[in-house]
């Protein structure tokens, strides 16, 4: 049906995507050549890739909740994480995807991760701040679905193939890298420097996509946000939540938001699906 497939990031919301993955391969045989996550979207592909968004789901809802902090300042006290969400997702990946998920993977599609490189010279810190801030600013002024200052201001893009990774470690060190938004994420070592959001760069990421739509083939690209207007390119359908994905990117306060976000992709997947057999 579709050759390629990319996965916005959004945190929480990519929850959706799981649901519209769900819906749409009930209906149809899912087998693309090429896949590439920024974010939370790199899990949330590969765990619909491997069919175990209900696994991942039944973790998650049972571990967050408003027993959970966001901010942990008793924990902090101890030691631990401020941010406890970074370890928690650490936790999660670790559990869900094990070699054999990992060859599983592979022997399907060949997975691609959305890394972002800093401008040389710039410390992590500061550079990840710098990145964020031009990404905020740019996000709220004119609401792209590609943006563009993070390359702008010398931000580059590395796509990092699942194939190339030779354990479930490797895995999950790209997967922690390309959601690393500081504080939330610890900053994370990737082929010996660090490496940062994808969507530091393009929060969408389609540059891979590029060669195949060249060649005339189909490819889907799968947001987490509303906007006003979609690019139109040959070849590339995009599709969005039919409505604001009412949950914020970190929490872990906030199951109901995260079965509200599965729900609904569950829904729009199931109408995209209806709208294409037609």
């Amino acid at each position: 049906m579709f050759d390629a497939i990319s996965f916005a990031g959004g945190g929480n919301r990519c929850y959706w995507q799981g649901g519209f993955f769900e819906a749409l391969s009930e209906r149809f045989d899912l087998a693309p050549k090429l896949c590439v996550g920024a974010s939370a979207g790199a899990f949330a592909g590969i765990y619909s890739l491997l069919g175990l968004g209900p696994r991942v789901r039944e973790r998650v809802l049972a571990s967050c909740g408003p027993h959970r902090r966001n901010i942990d300042l008793a924990g902090w006290r101890r030691g631990e994480p401020l941010w406890p969400v970074g370890p928690l997702y650490r936790t999660l990946i670790e559990d869900v995807l094990d070699a054999r998920a990992l060859k599983a993977l592979n022997g399907r599609t060949d997975f691609r991760l959305a890394l972002t490189r800093l401008p040389r010279g710039l410390p992590p810190l500061l550079g990840a701040a710098l990145g964020i801030g031009a990404y905020q600013l740019e996000k709220h002024l004119l609401a792209p679905v590609h943006p563009r200052f993070g390359r702008r201001l010398g931000f580059r893009p590395e796509f990092l193939s699942a194939r190339d990774l030779g354990n479930t470690a490797a895995l999950a060190d790209a997967l922690i890298a390309s959601s690393c938004v500081p504080p939330f994420m610890p900053v994370t070592q990737v082929k010996g420097a660090p490496a940062f959001d994808g969507g530091l760069v393009d929060n969408v990421p389609v540059l891979p996509l590029e060669p195949i739509e060249a060649a005339g083939g189909r490819t889907l690209v799968l947001l987490t946000r509303k906007y006003r207007r979609l690019p139109e390119v040959a070849g590339r359908s995009y599709v969005q939540p039919s409505r604001r994905i009412d949950v914020r990117q970190f929490d872990l306060r906030n199951p109901d938001g995260i079965r509200a976000a599965h729900a609904l992709g569950l829904a729009d997947g199931a109408a995209f699906a209806r709208q294409r057999a037609n």
